[in-house]
């Protein structure tokens, strides 16, 4: 079933974290901060909303980089629950689709509830000074891409890599809940 992130908390600071990277390497919060910006995106490699965007999803990345924007994805699912998501597809997975930022497992959850993450994908844009800005969605489309969509999570890193402020209007993503830990 689909879920929707609430609207941006505008000004809300960047929950700081310290999680492993594809190699077991931690990296933390202030090791993905931009100069001009940061992008933290919670997605999986299960979900065919994130499937359906992830090319795009790599290519702005790459473009919010070379603007010294910092990015960051990170897997909060339960992967025991879905193995798609286990950390060695998750290799894969970024390997396959080109992957230029660290690809960060939340093995216990602990900073997708910190950040309020409620989809895949689900993207927390933040200036300079780590406060939060964005909280849309990539474009309008969601499990087709649509031609011509405008590229808003682009525009907006870009315009808070500039003026430190997110667009008054966003439209939240849209994607597969997070698949969180049934308690024991």
């Amino acid at each position: 079933m689909a879920a929707m992130p609430p609207i941006c908390e505008f000004g809300l600071s960047a929950p700081d974290f310290a999680l492993p990277d594809l190699d077991g390497t931690l990296v933390r919060l202030s090791d993905v901060a931009g100069p001009r910006g940061m992008l933290v995106l919670f997605i999986c490699n299960h979900c065919p909303y994130v499937k359906s965007v992830i090319g795009r999803i790599a290519e702005e990345a790459r473009t919010l980089q070379a603007a010294a924007i910092g990015v960051a994805a990170i897997m909060a699912n339960d992967y025991r629950a879905y193995p798609a998501d286990a950390p060695d597809k998750m290799r894969a997975f970024a390997a396959a689709h080109g992957f230029t930022f660290p690809y960060l497992l939340d093995e216990n959850q602990a900073v997708a509830r910190a950040y309020g993450a409620v989809c895949t994908p689900d993207f927390f844009g933040y200036n300079a000074k780590r406060e939060l800005q964005y909280r849309g969605r990539l474009d309008e489309s969601k499990t087709t891409l649509i031609p011509g969509a405008k590229p808003e999570l682009r525009e907006a890193m870009l315009a808070i890599a500039e003026t430190g402020k997110g667009p008054a209007e966003q439209i939240p993503s849209m994607g597969c809940s997070i698949k969180w830990k049934t308690a024991a």
